[in-house]
């Protein structure tokens, strides 16, 4: 057992995941006993959202921790510890923006009880797609008038224009909320120091972990600041160079299950 590690928080696409959306349920069984027994809590930190997360891993819902939403929304075993909402005013300023460039971006609004895509803005098959990111997804006429808290945007856009919208939100929503991607279209507009080392550090403090007992797992830019927030920070072998430059270790891929792998070395 490693008795030092008391914190494990892992990312899910790209991460924790393979690229079909599996994962070896016994095999991270046993890991998941073995860390109960060395007092080690096991975090899930994703931009997903918090019923997409759960549904991962039926039956251990009241024992593991998870940071959904980019660290908008925290749960520590079955327990929500933290929620941050934006105001009806940024809400309203982002959707602004994203309207302006509707030809190019469509816009998923994350809330407390569940998703929204607004009819007529985005595909059917658009709509579907998603629900693999947010299962609790709904339509609604209107994105400002959906009746929920909102927690965060997602966006998404050309691939190839991932770089230019997020510089674009970066300077137009500026001191409303933060854009952070992980690649591949995909844009989160959170609040502004709202994200995974956030939540991850409420729940070490919450549970008296010291950031050097935590260690993280990640492949994507909003993972950047949880690989360094911990004192061990592992970037998967298929996330980009800046990725890998934030992190102290690169493991396996995803596809290699390299988290679970690296678990098997760090509690062997």
């Amino acid at each position: 057992m490693t008795p030092d590690i008391r914190l494990v928080a892992v990312d899910i696409d790209g991460t924790f995941m393979r690229a079909d959306y599996t994962y070896d349920v016994p095999r991270f069984e046993r890991l998941l006993a073995r860390m109960r027994e060395a007092g080690c809590a096991f975090v899930v930190a994703s931009g997903n959202q918090y019923y997409q997360l759960r549904d991962h891993f039926p039956g251990h819902e009241d024992e593991l921790c998870f940071v959904a939403e980019n660290g908008a929304y925290v749960m520590d075993r079955g327990e929500l510890v933290y929620l941050r909402t934006m105001s009806d005013e940024t809400v309203s300023a982002v959707i602004d923006v994203c309207r302006a460039h509707a030809d190019e971006v469509w816009n998923v609004l994350c809330g407390v009880e569940g998703a929204y895509c607004e009819r007529g803005a985005v595909s059917d098959d658009f709509f579907n797609g998603m629900r693999r990111y947010c299962h609790r997804l709904s339509w609604v006429d209107d994105l400002k008038a959906t009746g929920d808290q909102i927690l965060k945007f997602a966006v998404n856009v050309p691939d190839e224009r991932t770089d230019f919208f997020y510089d674009l939100f970066r300077r137009e929503l500026e001191g409303l909320v933060e854009p952070t991607t992980s690649g591949h279209g995909s844009i989160d507009l959170i609040t502004p120091g709202c994200h995974k080392a956030s939540g991850l550090a409420r729940l070490a403090e919450r549970r008296g972990i010291p950031p050097k007992q935590c260690v993280a797992f990640g492949d994507g830019g909003n993972d950047v600041e949880m690989l360094r927030f911990c004192g061990v920070g592992y970037a998967m072998a298929n996330a980009p160079d800046e990725v890998k430059a934030a992190a102290d270790r690169v493991c396996p891929s995803n596809d290699e299950d390299g988290v679970l792998v690296t678990l098997e070395e760090l509690f062997a």
